[in-house]
């Protein structure tokens, strides 16, 4: 099966499950995708996640009560509301559990903020 082909069954699958869910996810990938053209997409450990210059930058997964945005370098971007949840020597999320979690966790600041200052390991 093609990464394309994954891609659409994730979505399909996502859109079933939840509407709400699928709204969110499509507008986390848009934001994803705005920041950097030229991401790759595909689905690797149970989620949508962006490779650039065949560096994993981040994902998006979809839980029970949540949907995650990951970042593999989230301990280096700036959080100074403290939104950024994690602990690892590297990675940090946020979890988006409604529409309006987007905005007020500045997600869109985020994610460019991981495409623009995240140097590529």
């Amino acid at each position: 099966m093609s990464g394309s082909n994954k891609i659409e069954e994730f979505f399909e699958g996502i859109q079933y499950q939840s509407p709400e869910k699928f709204k969110i996810l499509k507008s986390i990938r848009k934001i994803f995708n705005d920041a950097n053209p030229k991401l790759n997409e595909e689905i690797k450990y149970g989620g949508l996640v962006f490779n650039l210059s065949n560096t994993l930058m981040g994902g998006i997964f979809v839980y029970s009560g949540h949907i995650s945005i990951e970042f593999s370098f989230g301990i280096e971007l700036a959080d100074p509301d403290k939104i950024l949840e994690g602990k690892g020597k590297k990675r940090r999320h946020i979890k988006i559990m409604k529409s309006q979690d987007i905005e007020e966790k500045q997600v869109k600041s985020f994610v460019s903020s991981a495409m623009n200052e995240c140097r590529v390991k």
